[in-house]
């Protein structure tokens, strides 16, 4: 039987980058507290960094046991996992396939293509400026950037590079959440990966789409829906959402702090340390998501989970927690070491962690290069903020230069 605890209503109080006070209470007084999201059963809540990192990395918590069940979630529909609900050894060897995309040497090799595009968003930002100098961050470069560069990976024409903008942020926003309109989505965009698949077998390719299709075929190593799951729901889904929350989220925090702006700008070398100090600040995700079942009984702190509970680890309060990060609620743009987990931790990191940061490091230097007055265009409170089902960040964040 589950401990008697205080059931608690999350996700908690939001506003802005801010992270919860909830949170430290929890870390300090309940570390392994009980919560009930909007829908599916109520569940654990791990605070602390050292209890996220065992839920998410010992095998006695599965991803693979909460398919089927009425798992925590932050919406009414349950979204299929795809590669995130598998354990090893399936989860293993998706993971290795694809992966091979994502080397250090094909990154770099990306390096400079995404510091054109990102030129070149900057560019027609600028000329839609005119004289007022005043464009918005969110629709000018933040949503646009990072549906190009996984578009571009995968081998989508670039002609429908806005729908598959249209399609990711409407499967993640909480405008979706209602109703069978997620389905709709992710529907139309399960049908456009089939489709690309049908043409890569018609006429192979050497992009990651193409590479996936082969494996599929020549070695029966994808089957047809873990191939098209892979590409569209876990590559373009979650490899253009994270950047394009990050971002903006991220030149807010800086505007917001001038000291830290000014430090960055006079140290542009500390840009890579810069970013990560940022993921490890800026909370991305409204909640923590992804519930782990235990497949046994197992103590933690003074709790025991039982086996068939669901624990949600929280990522970033780990990425909070004193006893891991001196003075957590402060931002350190030269942070270091900094062991955050906001891509996750275990076999379920972020596959697509490299790249991002990659796109993240290139956007700001840029920005900051290219604007050195840049300043808010409506002050701090023209900014809007979007706190959809899955993840948070600006909606509008409009800038002068």
């Amino acid at each position: 039987m589950t401990q008697r605890r205080t059931v608690r209503a999350y996700p908690f109080d939001m506003e802005e980058i801010s992270v919860s006070e909830q949170y430290h209470i929890l870390q300090r007084d309940e570390p392994m507290s009980r919560v009930q999201l909007p829908f599916g059963e109520p569940a654990w809540l791990a605070t602390k960094y050292a209890d996220v990192k065992l839920v998410t990395t010992d095998p006695r918590f599965s991803r693979e046991l909460a398919q089927g069940l009425d798992q925590p979630r932050m919406r009414r529909q349950q979204m299929g996992d795809g590669i995130m609900g598998m354990d090893p050894p399936d989860h293993s060897r998706l993971r290795r396939l694809v992966s091979k995309a994502f080397t250090a040497r094909r990154l770099e090799a990306m390096r400079e293509g995404v510091r054109g595009l990102v030129n070149r968003l900057l560019d027609d930002m600028v000329a839609r400026g005119g004289d007022a100098k005043v464009g918005d961050l969110v629709e000018d470069i933040a949503r646009p950037l990072p549906v190009t560069v996984i578009c571009d990976l995968l081998g989508v024409p670039a002609e429908d590079h806005v729908i598959f903008s249209e399609w990711t942020q409407a499967l993640v926003s909480d405008a979706t959440a209602k109703g069978d309109v997620l389905d709709v989505y992710g529907d139309k965009l399960d049908q456009y990966v089939a489709g690309l698949v049908a043409q890569r077998r018609e006429e192979p390719t050497d992009d990651l789409l193409g590479a996936l299709v082969y494996a599929r075929d020549s070695g029966d190593k994808l089957t047809e829906n873990e191939l098209i799951s892979i590409a569209g729901a876990g590559l373009l889904t979650g490899g253009v959402e994270t950047v394009s929350t990050a971002l903006p989220s991220f030149i807010f925090t800086l505007l917001a702090n001038p000291e830290q702006l000014e430090l960055l700008r006079a140290r542009p070398e500390i840009m890579p340390t810069a970013v990560e100090e940022l993921l490890r600040y800026v909370p991305i995700n409204t909640a923590a998501m992804f519930a782990r079942y235990a497949t046994e009984d197992i103590r933690i702190g003074d709790v025991v989970v039982r086996a068939g509970d669901p624990v949600l680890p929280a990522l970033h309060a780990a990425n909070r927690d004193p006893e891991v990060f001196a003075n957590p609620d402060e931002i350190d743009l030269t942070r270091t070491p900094n062991p955050h987990v906001a891509f996750g931790h275990g076999p379920h990191h972020c596959i697509g962690a490299q790249l991002a940061r990659l796109e993240l490091q290139e956007a700001m230097t840029a920005i900051l290069d290219r604007f050195p007055d840049l300043r808010f265009a409506d002050g701090r409170e023209g900014v809007k903020w979007e706190y959809g089902v899955i993840v948070r960040g600006p909606s509008l964040l409009r800038v002068t230069w």
